[in-house]
């Protein structure tokens, strides 16, 4: 049994939304912009409140009817959300890992262009490239649940 990505979120420093992808048909999109913004306020709390080391994965931050939510935020305080949907079992972090440094990559190679703005407000990541490669990530992954018991997030 395998889980799947629903969701991928990228939100700016100023808590601005860069990019929101629906890989879902069960559930609209606009549900995916309110777990964005919801997961904003968990990362936030967690950084805040959490050990002072820098860890960029942020691990699970809540799980909500049959989706659970991950986070990640960069040195830059861009933060990144993947929504999967949720099966029997618990997805293993070195899983959502390798996604979240997928999407890393794809997002410093977007920014990495000359004529991108990184500090406007009304910025989004629109690129064909961009595009192509969350695309490519959605398709490619397979998340395998592990058959551990699920183990609280602190």
């Amino acid at each position: 049994m395998n889980s799947t990505i629903n969701c991928i979120a990228i939100i700016g420093k100023q808590n601005n939304p860069l990019f929101i992808k629906n890989f879902s048909s069960t559930h609209p999109d606009l549900k995916y912009h309110y777990i964005a913004h919801t997961s904003i306020d968990i990362i936030e709390e967690r950084v805040t409140n959490g050990p002072k080391q820098h860890e960029l994965y942020l691990g699970l931050l809540y799980a909500m009817e049959d989706l659970a939510v991950y986070g990640y935020m960069t040195n830059t305080k861009v933060k990144f959300v993947v929504v999967v949907s949720v099966t029997d079992g618990v997805i293993r972090d070195a899983d959502m890992k390798a996604i979240f440094n997928k999407i890393h990559q794809a997002y410093v190679s977007n920014v990495c262009n000359p004529f991108y703005t990184m500090d406007s407000q009304n910025t989004t990541l629109a690129s064909p490239q961009f595009l192509h490669a969350i695309d490519a990530i959605n398709t490619t992954i397979h998340i395998t649940p592990s058959s551990q018991p699920p183990i609280a997030p602190y």
